[in-house]
């Protein structure tokens, strides 16, 4: 049996590639790439009012398609209003926690069951018009840095791709979720703070246009949201605040059976494969996805362990992705796909 993760429709700024992984007489497989004109057109809608903000399986659905749905969101700002383009500090020091994070969703895909994987390829993110960002002292990776709240709002130029930081920074703008993932198994509604292994608050750059993204499904349906989305972030997202922009987004949804299980969220672009690995500290969430990744080696590339420990030292990359979402935090590994000849 074929244990590779099928992938979903794939996408690049110029094309469409739709990869299929066949089996062949002898077991091996190959990669077969095909070529469409135009990115898939959406089937189904929801708006910035199908909102929640926690995790739950108990959270009805908003949605239900079958799997290979294209998708079509629009997602609030992380503070679900709180915060405008004419904002305040007042605004930002009055804001109320419990409401941050509001996620478009859930969306039933039809068929999805407990140990199938959900593929979710992002296929057009754009920004809607404006974004804000802060950073506050006592919060964040640096607690201690002195200083007064601050709050900057932005109106974002899409064309230009730039967001002006101030008279002689701008920050080039590349939109992202902050925040995707299938309903855990629990009846407990839980806070989307800390990233887990049904995907949440991953703050993941990498997870942007033209990503697949990878998610293990926990409950039937998969019941998948989206939502936190980044006009723009660093690595690690250290004061705790990206640049937080409404966005519309369309996606596609694809429930892939029999294939090799992940325990928590993987991806991949034309590029690399990428795995996560979520944990209190640095050290074990960056143990965890040098784990993954030799897993994935040793399942898709045929290596030996030892031969995968190696190359993940050689060119694996680990990244740390958010360190501010206690009690988590997210480190992920890159591994380049030039690096296998056919």
């Amino acid at each position: 049996m074929n244990h590779s993760i099928l992938p979903a429709v794939r996408f690049s700024l110029s094309l469409v590639l739709a990869t299929l992984w066949l089996l062949g007489c002898s077991g091996e497989r190959e990669e077969v790439q095909v070529e469409q004109s135009t990115k898939p057109a959406a089937e189904y809608f929801l708006t910035s009012e199908n909102t929640h903000n926690r995790w739950s399986r108990t959270i009805p659905p908003v949605l239900r398609v079958p799997s290979g749905a294209v998708i079509e969101v629009q997602t609030k700002e992380a503070s679900d209003q709180q915060i405008s383009p004419t904002s305040t500090i007042e605004d930002l020091l009055n804001m109320d926690s419990s409401l941050v994070h509001p996620l478009t969703g859930p969306v039933y895909v039809e068929g999805a069951e407990p140990g199938d994987t959900l593929a979710v390829t992002l296929i057009e993110l754009e920004v809607l018009g404006w974004g804000w960002t802060a950073a506050r002292p006592g919060r964040g990776f640096l607690p201690d840095v002195p200083g007064e709240p601050l709050l900057k709002t932005f109106q974002i130029d899409n064309e230009s791709g730039l967001a002006r930081f101030s008279d002689n920074i701008s920050i080039p703008i590349k939109p992202f979720p902050g925040v995707m993932g299938v309903a855990p198994d629990t009846d407990e509604m839980l806070r989307t703070r800390p990233p887990r292994e049904n995907g949440g608050n991953m703050d993941n750059k990498y997870m942007t246009e033209g990503t697949i993204v990878y998610f293990p499904v926990l409950v039937e349906g998969a019941l998948f949201s989206i939502g936190d989305t980044h006009a723009a972030q660093g690595d690690g997202e250290v004061s705790g605040i990206a640049l937080e922009a409404p966005m519309r987004i369309v996606y596609q949804v694809e429930v892939i059976k029999g294939g090799r299980q992940i325990s928590e969220p993987q991806y991949e672009t034309d590029e690399y494969y990428a795995v996560t690995g979520f944990a209190p500290t640095i050290d074990e969430a960056a143990r965890k996805a040098t784990q993954f990744m030799v897993d994935y080696l040793v399942a898709e590339h045929h290596l030996t362990p030892i031969e995968a420990y190696s190359l993940c030292s050689l060119a694996g990359d680990l990244k740390i992705s958010e360190v501010v979402d206690l009690p988590n935090v997210l480190v992920s590994m890159h591994m380049p796909k030039n690096l296998f000849h056919r």
